[in-house]
């Protein structure tokens, strides 16, 4: 937001436009302080779209040169869960429980691009795939191919 957007004169300025539109649309049932003024214009809400989907459509691009082995939270977590059997010495001396954070971070800012708390469509956190195999490689259950 423009610094400019922040005044006091830019607000009060926008809120008396708002006013005087709702006034000569006729809404009654407007309350004061039930508005905001993060409201977008018409033409604000096309260009947001535009970018998003931009956005959305490079986002896309990313991982479309990675082998499906390394850009699957679940089969990742598959190999250090195999590993951990395995070689389960090794496994603490590398101190994984450390690096698999930093590890996974991009693959789930991936998956969480176009996640949005606020819609009504949400999917809570807990129903998405990586979120389980995450909940199910530490809590020391088998992690299993089945998504």
């Amino acid at each position: 937001i423009p610094e400019e957007h922040n005044s006091p004169e830019f607000i009060t300025k926008h809120r008396t436009g708002r006013r005087q539109v709702r006034e000569r649309l006729g809404e009654a049932n407007h309350h004061e302080g039930m508005s905001s003024d993060d409201e977008l214009s018409p033409t604000e809400v096309k260009e947001f779209q535009k970018s998003k989907d931009n956005l959305l459509e490079d986002s896309r691009k990313i991982f479309e040169d990675v082998h499906a082995d390394f850009c699957d939270i679940r089969k990742i977590l598959l190999k250090f869960q195999e590993w951990k059997e395995k070689f389960p010495d090794s496994y603490c001396d590398a101190y994984i429980s450390f690096c698999l954070p930093k590890l996974l971070n991009p693959l789930i800012r991936f998956q969480l691009i176009n996640w949005n708390p606020l819609e009504q469509t949400l999917t809570d956190l807990e129903e998405m795939s990586w979120f389980r195999a995450i909940e199910e490689f530490s809590g020391a259950r088998n992690v299993s191919e089945r998504d």
